[in-house]
């Protein structure tokens, strides 16, 4: 029996902190915490099974129209967790990219996403790309725009090259967690032919086995990028099980 297929690349929105929280009295920064705790947990677990590439939505560029005291809690959340986390994961070989606009960000969180960038630009076991003030329409638009401000064709060749996450292939799988089906503004472009997933499990609850769980189904689909199933046993080497002997 051959292996299961892993994912290279897996993309996941975090969804659920605040619900989280809310259904054990707490405040909802709480959710966010905790779910620290779990992208650390997902990010080892992703490293043993051998994904190459992990992208989050951490943040989103509508984020900041919650309640400010929650968006300032986030802030707090992210600059503790730059200094208490880049050394771990450099140390675990993990390299890290923040992708979003950083042009409406603070001076001292501008500064921790950059030296956490250049703290671990050589490692080589996981690339973790965090998604900040990110919006894939955003992507979209800043990818148009540079190509028009250095005057070249708008193709799609092009357009993808300048996209916030160029420097990894797009994403195999798409998770969300929460129970949500919807993609809120994550990676649109990118995702265009990704399997996606979604589970019930708020995102402090995702834990190892849900992960598991998540590429188990990615290993029973039947990626075809609009060829046949035919086709692509064809391009695989093995008789296509669909069709009889």
């Amino acid at each position: 029996m051959s292996a299961p297929a892993i994912p290279h690349h897996i993309a996941i929105v975090m969804d659920g902190n605040g619900r989280w929280a809310t259904r054990r009295f707490l405040p909802r920064v709480a959710g966010h915490k905790q779910g620290v705790e779990s992208l650390r947990r997902c990010v080892r677990a992703c490293a043993v099974r051998g994904v190459r590439v992990l992208t989050v939505f951490a943040f989103s560029s509508e984020n900041w129209n919650r309640p400010r005291d929650e968006v300032s809690g986030l802030m707090d959340l992210l600059a503790g967790a730059l200094a208490r986390e880049v050394p771990r994961l450099s140390a675990d070989g993990v390299r890290l990219h923040f992708v979003g606009e950083r042009s409406g960000l603070s001076e001292r969180i501008a500064a921790g996403l950059a030296k956490a960038e250049q703290e671990t630009a050589v490692n080589e076991r996981l690339v973790l790309n965090v998604c900040f003030n990110y919006g894939g329409r955003w992507d979209i638009a800043q990818a148009a725009a540079s190509l028009a401000a250095r005057g070249e064709p708008l193709t799609e060749a092009n357009l993808h090259g300048a996209m916030a996450l160029a420097h990894v292939p797009d994403p195999d799988l798409v998770v969300r967690t929460g129970g949500e089906q919807r993609l809120s503004n994550f990676l649109l472009w990118q995702s265009a032919y990704s399997e996606l997933f979604f589970s019930e499990r708020l995102w402090p609850d995702f834990d190892e086995a849900a992960l598991d769980e998540a590429i188990a189904a990615f290993a029973r689909r039947e990626r075809r990028f609009g060829q046949t199933s035919a086709q692509v046993a064809d391009a695989a080497g093995q008789p296509d099980r669909r069709q009889p002997a």
